[in-house]
């Protein structure tokens, strides 16, 4: 992906990561948002570097790149696991999924 600005609400930076252990491997983020998201061979869902890399560590977190906002807001919403979570850099509350305020 290289280096973009990332998304956020008011400019604020964002991140992105998945609960693997809710995660239903229905693949809607990936078809959503291929740049952020990606099926493994294990058929779970994982966020990506910044280098396009697979992060499988457990609550890996990517930036959320600006231009992908909506495609990653919409990920989280139809994610049918409620495993997608986006927050804020500077305080790590979420914006966005299923512990949204």
């Amino acid at each position: 992906m290289g280096v973009q600005q990332e998304a956020g609400v008011g400019g604020e930076a964002l991140e992105v990561w998945i609960d693997q252990d809710l995660c239903t491997g229905d693949g809607i983020c990936a078809q959503y948002a291929p740049e952020v998201f990606e099926l493994d061979i294990d058929g779970l869902a994982y966020v990506k570097g910044e280098q396009d890399e697979l992060l499988q560590a457990k609550g890996a977190v990517t930036p959320v790149p600006l231009p992908l906002l909506g495609d990653v807001v919409d990920s989280a919403r139809e994610c049918p696991g409620d495993c997608i979570h986006v927050r804020r850099v500077a305080d790590g509350v979420e914006v966005y999924g299923p512990d949204a305020e």
